[in-house]
């Protein structure tokens, strides 16, 4: 299955510094969802600090996740079902001073 995941507010700087990513999602015999993604993404795409992505098997404080521009906490957030061509994006909320 085909998505894209994105990352900016500085959650990129954990991805190589790459802010777009077309995702080929394996086959598999049950639905892909946000919680299945986040665990494919800290094996597949994240290059360091996983601390500063993830907690607690979810996203850390502070990380708004959006589904097609809409925010995952309406559409059931870990459980949301992946569909083909979706658009996931990341988005850091914290800023160091």
């Amino acid at each position: 299955m085909k998505i894209t995941v994105e990352f900016s507010g500085g959650a990129e700087l954990l991805f190589n510094n790459k802010k777009s990513h077309d995702v080929d999602l394996p086959d598999k015999d049950t639905n892909w969802t946000i919680a299945n993604l986040l665990l494919w993404i800290k094996d597949n795409l994240l290059q360091e600090r996983p601390e500063l992505f993830l907690q607690d098997n979810s996203v850390r404080p502070g990380i708004l996740v959006l589904v097609n521009d809409t925010d995952w906490e309406l559409l059931g957030c870990l459980d949301y079902k992946i569909e083909p061509r979706d658009k996931i994006i990341f988005i850091s909320t914290l800023h160091g001073g």
